[in-house]
């Protein structure tokens, strides 16, 4: 039976018909590939197979979000739970099956739950370069009434030298400012706007302003671990070029590629699920015609319902003195 839904609910779904059409768009791979043919093109095929006839050296930018060490149905398939010892095989498989394809300056993030996380630490350290341990409030989840709910998952940054983009002024946070500080009576450190008054401040690698896809958010899927484009935005201005090519091996509902097209970089990827395949060609021509990202604004990352309460405010004719946090 077809999912029954509120009539406010902005997911994005795709039907039988859509998506014979759709996957036509997806290429599958027997042969070895040069980087012209895979460029802007999703792979429908198991990732471990698709490997061997990768392109070398053509990766500026990986993203990977592997089924995490749960079990988990994905579409009409399924990931069963492993032993730590066998996640961290797996883990080793998708990393020594990707890194040839790998540019000498490339990036690597690794997204992750806090079990998977302890696991693929290690394995990804004996590779790259770790550089950092992101952790992101994603804000999902009924609880739990034995422990402590689970809201935090972590995303590793690695590389694979010490050669590497990282574009600290494309991700600065805007943050208002509650108590200005000036000094001979001109702000320090942040700005007057005839919007109220603002910081731009460094991202840490701790992320609380990113939600997670919800119903009424346009970008959402039925995809069950679908992650942010806000988030994914992040990790590309932060980490590549216009024109850079942005990889993904398990991209699920094409996030990854759809914000890179969004932000004016290539992109390419694996998807073993036919039906999520072509909801990701889908998302990519929806993406033609509306390139937003919700929470990244005018080349701004904003603090969580910073940009909300601002607009919020200035239509309601209300003095900053007097604004309200909504």
């Amino acid at each position: 039976m077809e999912k029954q839904r509120a009539p406010r609910n902005r997911t994005i779904t795709i039907s039988e018909n859509e998506t014979d059409i759709y996957s036509e768009n997806c290429i599958s791979v027997s042969s070895p590939l040069i980087t012209e043919e895979i460029i802007n093109k999703i792979v429908y095929g198991d990732a471990f197979e698709v490997f061997p006839f990768l392109p070398e050296n053509f990766i500026d930018l990986l993203i990977v979000d592997p089924p995490y060490n749960l079990n988990k149905t994905f579409g009409n398939s399924a990931f069963t739970k492993m032993d730590d010892d066998a996640y961290q095989l797996f883990t080793e498989k998708w990393i020594t099956g990707i890194k040839s394809a790998l540019k000498s300056t490339a990036t690597i993030y690794v997204c992750c739950d806090w079990k998977t996380s302890m696991l693929i630490g290690g394995v990804l350290g004996k590779h790259f370069n770790i550089q950092n341990r992101i952790t992101w409030q994603r804000e999902k989840g009924r609880g739990a009434t034995r422990n402590w709910k689970n809201a935090m998952e972590d995303i590793w940054f690695a590389t694979v030298s010490k050669d590497f983009v990282f574009n600290v002024d494309d991700v600065k946070m805007r943050r208002r400012v509650v108590a200005p500080y000036k000094i001979d009576g001109k702000p320090k450190d942040w700005a007057e706007t005839e919007n109220g008054n603002f910081r731009d401040t460094f991202p840490s690698n701790f992320w609380d302003d990113i939600s997670i896809p919800y119903w009424s958010m346009p970008e959402n899927t039925d995809h069950p671990t679908q992650k942010p484009e806000k988030l994914i935005a992040r990790l590309i201005l932060a980490s590549s070029k216009e024109q850079d090519i942005v990889f993904d091996p398990f991209i699920g509902s094409g996030t990854s590629a759809v914000v890179a097209k969004k932000l004016g970089r290539r992109y390419a990827g694996i998807e073993y699920e036919r039906g999520y395949c072509a909801l990701a060609q889908k998302r990519l021509e929806m993406a033609m015609s509306n390139p937003t990202i919700q929470g990244y604004t005018d080349g701004v990352f904003w603090e969580r319902n910073t940009l909300a309460f601002q607009q919020k405010n200035q239509r309601l004719g209300m003095p900053e003195q007097c604004w309200i946090d909504w």
